[in-house]
């Protein structure tokens, strides 16, 4: 009795729809694009002008090998950052370099802190061994102290929060002058000084 042969199967057109199915998963799939930090290192300057500031004016803020946070030589609770820095920047003792007091601060104007925000300086400095993830969190509340200041004062001075400016220019595709002035006026008012470099007094 004759057995009957299974039928092959054509297995010559596999590699062509494995092929296929590659191109289609690589068009199809979505990939995420992490987000960096819009931040630039400025350029050395090619004469070094000499940068006076009073010690009062410098909010020193450490971060240790143990990402510990050191301010003003305390340890402090990352939590606890942001209202030193408001505190900081806002106390507004004395006047701006054209001897013009800040009309705007809500300080308490603690002779002992900073003279104005336009003198109030941030400076960060870190161990070799502190952790990307310490500098990224500490960096990012003192960023949002600004922005607090900002959107305190934009309500007060146009009554809507300075993030609802910035959300309007971009709207408007950066053509809105009265939004663009608007914000010019609150960023110089309340101007970003956050330094990774050492300051030397």
């Amino acid at each position: 009795m004759s057995r009957k042969k299974s039928p092959e199967i054509n297995a010559g057109s596999m590699a062509d729809i494995a092929f296929l199915l590659l191109i289609f998963f690589l068009v199809t799939t979505t990939m995420n694009v992490d987000a960096g930090i819009s931040k630039k290192i400025p350029e050395k300057p090619i004469h070094e002008a000499p940068f006076d500031v009073k010690e009062k004016n410098i909010l020193e803020v450490n971060i240790n090998f143990n990402n510990q946070l050191f301010v003003d030589g305390k340890i402090i609770e990352l939590k606890d950052l942001k209202q030193i820095a408001i505190n900081f920047i806002d106390n507004g003792a004395g006047f701006d370099s054209n001897q013009q007091p800040c009309n705007w601060c809500e300080g308490d104007r603690i002779e002992t802190s900073s003279d104005h925000p336009s003198k109030a300086i941030i400076s960060i400095k870190t161990d070799r061994n502190t952790s990307y993830e310490t500098y990224i969190t500490t960096l990012d509340k003192l960023n949002s102290s600004y922005t607090f200041l900002r959107n305190k004062l934009a309500i007060k001075m146009y009554n809507v929060n300075y993030e609802a400016l910035l959300d309007t220019y971009k709207k408007s595709n950066y053509t809105n002058e009265s939004v663009a002035k608007s914000i010019k006026i609150i960023k110089d008012k309340y101007p970003l000084l956050i330094s990774d470099a050492e300051i030397n007094n």
